[in-house]
């Protein structure tokens, strides 16, 4: 009878678990933000859902087939192991955000590009720019760059659109922003940035922020170390909350692809 009423319950929680993660990333499918911090938990509901419907069929076929049965209960194990470490990689970011401090006299501003639609910062970037215009402002002496190639399906660069954004709603003179507009990665950004930096008299081993998205400025700062960034400040900006646990996930999975792969 114990056993019965836990199996009902792990039903239930896998039900309502799975619905909550496939409703989201069908909704964020649905307007095109199609990657794997979406993808995932679309898959991922629908197949706890699916468990949960079919629970005692799907256990009693592979209770049936020993070696399949271990093979399932190996890759149940796996998934537990690659949740707690999806769980404490949530918990680092969300414990070692910087929202709010002094910022020492800084040569320049970085601001990283993440996307524009219809000619217009998506909502992360503009949380990103948000946080790096008061700075710009406090501090008229330190360039501000904008990065960002153009996006597929647009006219103006990342870069351009940051640009006109930070003008209109901050009203950063032209003479403070520098342009670069040819990249279209992390890497490219930070890499790019450096000839124009130079071409303004700012070497790498100076102050410079680094301002990105909160859940981004690890990896970020991973890749500026690695390019000789010696005393970058990075500055992370909030993510709206409807596509922020997606992007924590996508992000999960950059970091570690960066980490394998040796990038930092």
């Amino acid at each position: 009878m114990k056993i019965m009423q836990i199996s009902s319950w792990i039903r239930i929680f896998l039900a309502l678990i799975g619905s909550v993660l496939f409703l989201d990333g069908a909704i964020l499918i649905a307007f095109k933000k199609i990657h794997i911090g979406t993808v995932l938990p679309f898959l991922l509901g629908l197949f706890f859902c699916l468990y949960a419907c079919f629970y005692y069929h799907i256990e009693r076929f592979f209770f049936y087939h020993f070696r399949l049965h271990s093979i399932w209960r190996f890759g149940w194990l796996c998934f537990w192991i690659w949740l707690i470490s999806l769980g404490y990689f949530f918990h680092y970011l969300s414990n070692h955000q910087i929202k709010n401090q002094n910022i020492a006299p800084i040569k320049a501003i970085i601001v990283l590009g993440t996307g524009v639609k219809n000619g217009q910062p998506s909502a992360t970037l503009a949380k990103r720019l948000d946080r790096a215009a008061p700075i710009a402002l406090a501090q008229p002496t330190a360039k501000l760059v904008m990065t960002g190639g153009i996006d597929f399906g647009e006219t103006n660069s990342e870069a351009i659109v940051m640009s006109c954004y930070v003008q209109q709603h901050h009203h950063i003179p032209t003479s403070q922003i520098i342009l670069e507009d040819k990249s279209t990665s992390t890497e490219l950004n930070l890499k790019n940035s450096q000839t124009l930096l130079q071409a303004q008299q700012i070497n790498i081993q100076q102050p410079i922020a680094i301002v990105t998205s909160d859940f981004h400025t690890l990896r970020a700062s991973a890749i500026a170390r690695k390019q000789g960034y010696r005393h970058a400040i990075m500055l992370g900006a909030s993510t709206p909350l409807e596509t922020r646990y997606n992007a924590w996930l996508r992000e999960y999975f950059a970091y570690a692809s960066g980490w394998l792969l040796n990038e930092y």
